[in-house]
């Protein structure tokens, strides 16, 4: 069963996260890091936990989430996977990064994109695809079934949900996934954002002013 790791990175105070299990392989998820401080972190915390990273995660390609994607490929050698729809949002965040002041060092392309729907696999950990655009374009959820917990990236948050004014948001597509790809997981699933505090399903199935 999955243990996560969670990093908070860069100016947006994104979350980076370390999903690993008791075979010491584990994968990283929307790296962020953006300092060097930042970096040691991560890197310190797989060192001293004696953990292999096998596969680099993003769940969308806003700057934020993919800040660290060359660190890591420079560090172990790993390429990013997302879905094949966000590679025009990473292909624009050059510029993007320019016109914030951000130092963004070019990401590698994947050698394979990830689908929709289905399962990757890492050490004895399963983790289940769920394609949730509304924020960007083609935003995935990585689902542990049996850790009971969901990397949501930015499709909802404590209390709020991803913002969807940017390229590629629809408001409209963003609430229709939530409800019906995220509200049908269990209730005590536990929910790590890519901004903020975790939470729960049933959390925000009750509080979240949005719904």
């Amino acid at each position: 069963m999955s243990t996560v790791k969670s990093f908070t990175n860069n100016p947006y105070q994104e979350n980076t996260y370390l999903l690993y299990d008791e075979t010491g392989e584990c994968v990283i998820i929307d790296p962020g890091m953006d300092t060097g401080a930042e970096q040691n972190a991560v890197v310190n915390f797989i060192k001293d936990n004696n953990l292999k990273p096998v596969m680099l995660l993003n769940t969308h390609c806003h700057i934020d989430h993919i800040l660290g994607n060359k660190f890591v490929f420079d560090q172990y050698g790993l390429k990013p996977q997302f879905h094949q729809g966000e590679q025009f949002v990473m292909d624009a965040m050059p510029v993007w990064a320019q016109q914030s002041g951000i130092r963004y060092e070019l990401s590698p392309k994947p050698d394979t994109y990830l689908p929709e729907s289905g399962e990757i696999k890492f050490g004895n950990t399963t983790l289940e695809l769920i394609f949730a655009p509304g924020h960007s374009p083609a935003h995935l959820c990585f689902y542990d079934k049996a850790a009971n917990i969901v990397i949501g990236g930015d499709v909802l948050f404590r209390n709020s949900i991803g913002r969807t004014d940017l390229p590629g948001g629809n408001h409209q597509q963003l609430i229709k996934n939530i409800k019906e790809k995220l509200f049908t997981l269990p209730n005590d699933c536990t929910v790590y954002p890519g901004h903020g505090p975790e939470t729960t399903i049933g959390y925000e199935k009750e509080t979240n002013p949005f719904f």
